[in-house]
């Protein structure tokens, strides 16, 4: 088996890696199948350490189409002529994988699965290129797979033969290192303090002006003595990403209660110590760190698109996208309602039970694998 993916720095490289190694431990093909990973060299660690059960190749695919596909093309064609299935996860992945394959003879072709990890946020000329290549993808890959309903869908109008909605196993529920007080503490926080947190890769998906529009009216209410027992607002970021320095402008400009902190290590413990978790994306799949919170018990609101909903159905407090005024009036009224807080939480809790698990995933790609 081999499995493609482009660049990551998060949710779909821990994806590969998870059901990588259990397909190396348990091969939904039988025993003694091989699962390798190609990817560009900066995956490495996250996909493939070393000492693993799991074989790494370099290609240097990159984000966006290049000089160096030719070399791409040319490192998958030897690895998909040698393996039984292909399995990319990615649109630029999954375009690659098809074109590579295209130019086997019909017996050496493995069969070709694609996952869609994401829907294109961006211009004019991104959406166009993107829906050219999700063309090329349909209609070449075996299997499509979605994390979330829209993109089954485009699969689908665009001529996939097969497509449907993949599973994304839960991650184990995240050890909690640090006491809240703890965490509040190092943010410099006091006990009346409303703290909350998001989670994100600093890019256009994830609906950062949204967020910073929403901070300023919370910051807003506050100040005019508009949520009763709150006397400050601190609004933490961990992430990174292309939009940093933007971001960082926006709240210096306008004195926004954001502090951004940049990629962290204690994830779990900020979620765990938060009010509210909150998600302002304009699209997202199936995202894990939403799912980390669901096992942590954490009370959250977030933007309904994409598969947001898909995986935390009742287990989080939706609002429609790209209203911060609606979305700045949920988040204070469960700032004052504690006892709906908790139950928010509990909530999350029983929805982390009902979420894929390995063995779920497995299934579905012995199903998706099969000729």
């Amino acid at each position: 088996m081999l499995l493609v993916l482009g660049s990551s720095s998060g949710g779909v490289a821990r994806h590969v890696a998870q059901t990588g190694a259990a397909l190396a431990t348990e091969p939904p093909d039988g025993p003694g199948a091989v699962v390798t990973i190609a990817g560009p060299a900066s995956v490495q660690r996250l996909v493939a350490p070393a000492g693993g059960q799991m074989l790494f190749r370099a290609i240097p695919l990159g984000s966006r189409p290049g000089p160096r596909d030719v070399e791409v093309a040319r490192r998958l064609r030897v690895l998909t002529a040698r393996a039984d299935v292909v399995h990319a996860h990615g649109l630029r992945a999954g375009a690659a994988v098809v074109l590579a394959v295209a130019g086997l003879r019909p017996a050496e072709r493995p069969r070709v699965v694609v996952t869609l990890h994401n829907l294109a946020v961006g211009g004019r000329g991104i959406r166009l290129v993107s829906a050219a290549l999700e063309r090329v993808v349909a209609r070449r890959a075996d299997v499509v797979l979605g994390v979330s309903g829209d993109l089954v869908e485009r699969a689908r109008a665009r001529g996939a033969r097969r497509a449907e909605r993949a599973l994304v196993p839960a991650p184990p529920r995240p050890p909690i290192r640090r006491a809240a007080a703890a965490v509040r503490d190092d943010l410099g926080l006091d006990p009346a303090a409303a703290l909350l947190v998001t989670v994100a890769r600093l890019a256009p998906q994830k609906g950062l002006d949204l967020l910073c529009d929403v901070a300023g009216l919370l910051r807003d209410r506050i100040d005019s003595g508009d949520l009763p027992g709150r006397h400050r607002l601190v609004w933490v970021v961990a992430g990174d990403g292309p939009l940093l320095g933007h971001l960082a402008a926006r709240v210096a400009a306008e004195r926004l209660p954001i502090v951004l902190l940049g990629h962290r290590e204690d994830v779990p413990d900020l979620l765990a110590a938060a009010d509210l978790v909150v998600s302002t994306a304009l699209w997202e799949g199936q995202p894990l760190w939403l799912q980390e919170a669901l096992a942590l018990g954490a009370a959250v609101v977030a933007t309904d698109v994409g598969g947001t909903s898909e995986v935390t159905a009742d287990g989080a407090s939706l609002v429609p996208a790209g209203r911060p005024g609606h979305l700045a009036a949920r988040i204070a009224h469960l700032l004052t309602d504690e006892p709906r807080r908790a139950a928010l939480g509990e909530s999350a809790l029983e929805r982390s039970r009902a979420l894929p698990t390995i063995a779920d995933v497995l299934a579905q790609l012995e199903s998706a694998y099969s000729r």
